[in-house]
């Protein structure tokens, strides 16, 4: 009992020592640490507090238990829709989209500077652009008109007009190619950074010590170096395609046909914004904020496998 008393004051006074020598970086980091506790761990557990009650803004909220949870899985049937949208968009489009914004990443780093510089510009761009959903709307406008439409009747591909954003079995789609197409965003620029930040040394040494090709340098080499960019970018897909709800609303309506394009986002905001049942809807989000946890453990752990 002694011997492990005086190791953990050991440890204790180790690092008490370390953060007196740090104190200086502990200052620069106080006030970030003070906003990001007060405006995302606070709201956390206050949302998790508040799905355990009714609560509508107007009265004082009331504990019922788990009624919300309940209710949530088993007696909403519009949730249940929602989620089975969420999960189809997030499996397609998180993947696919993680693939893409590396691929593209790598290809864009072999150009010369100034060429780099302006494609990367050009593959960022529909991620910040405001009016990226006009041009969808165009393109999938439901009368001959429509660009796609107009194509197909031109070729003779189809007789009528589809009504593209109307038609609960297209609805879906046109969401995940809208989504992909907005998906070289923030992760793409960090795969950007982290492969001109790939230490050139590694290849040559990786060439005397075996490696023969470009996929060889890229699992062994290229990836390995950038495990803090590919976790970085795996988080932020992750959470973006789990909180697709924008995309939704802008081409679909809100709520769209049949609930075809609804995720578990706009359920949210629907009973947050619209019918005012915070305790229901921080149920809602108490179910996102696990689901994303648990999704980025499991990537965290495969992507810890790179390399190996």
């Amino acid at each position: 009992m002694e011997k492990t008393a005086t190791l953990q004051k050991t440890r204790w006074q180790n690092f008490i020592h370390q953060v007196k020598q740090s104190r200086h970086l502990y200052v620069l980091m106080a006030p970030f640490a003070l906003l990001f506790i007060l405006f995302t761990v606070v709201p956390v557990f206050m949302s998790l507090g508040i799905s355990f009650t009714y609560y509508n803004l107007l009265e004082t909220p009331k504990f019922i238990g788990l009624d919300n949870y309940i209710k949530l899985l088993l007696e909403d049937d519009i949730f249940i829709i929602s989620l089975k949208n969420t999960l189809i968009l997030a499996v397609v489009t998180g993947p696919v989209s993680y693939i893409l914004a590396f691929f593209f990443a790598w290809l864009i780093n072999e150009l010369p500077n100034r060429l780099r510089s302006f494609m990367t510009l050009i593959f960022y761009a529909p991620s910040i652009s405001g009016n990226a959903f006009l041009m969808w709307l165009i393109i999938f406008s439901g009368d001959a008109h429509g660009y796609l439409n107009a194509f197909l009747l031109k070729y003779d591909l189809i007789d009528n007009p589809i009504i593209w954003l109307r038609s609960e079995q297209y609805i879906l789609p046109v969401i995940i190619i809208v989504q992909l197409w907005l998906s070289l965003g923030v992760s793409f620029l960090a795969f950007i950074a982290g492969l001109k930040n790939v230490d050139k040394t590694l290849y040559e040494a990786a060439a005397i010590d075996g490696v023969r090709n470009r996929w060889q340098e890229l699992w062994y080499i290229t990836l390995p170096s950038m495990k803090p960019q590919l976790l970085f970018g795996a988080v932020m897909q992750i959470t973006t395609s789990l909180a697709i709800a924008e995309v939704s609303i802008q081409l679909v309506g809100f709520p769209s046909v049949q609930y075809a394009g609804h995720t578990i986002v706009t359920h949210l905001m629907d009973f947050g914004s619209n019918q005012f049942d915070l305790g229901y809807a921080s149920a809602i989000a108490t179910l996102l904020f696990l689901l994303m946890v648990g999704t980025n453990l499991l990537v965290r752990k495969v992507l810890r496998r790179i390399g190996e």
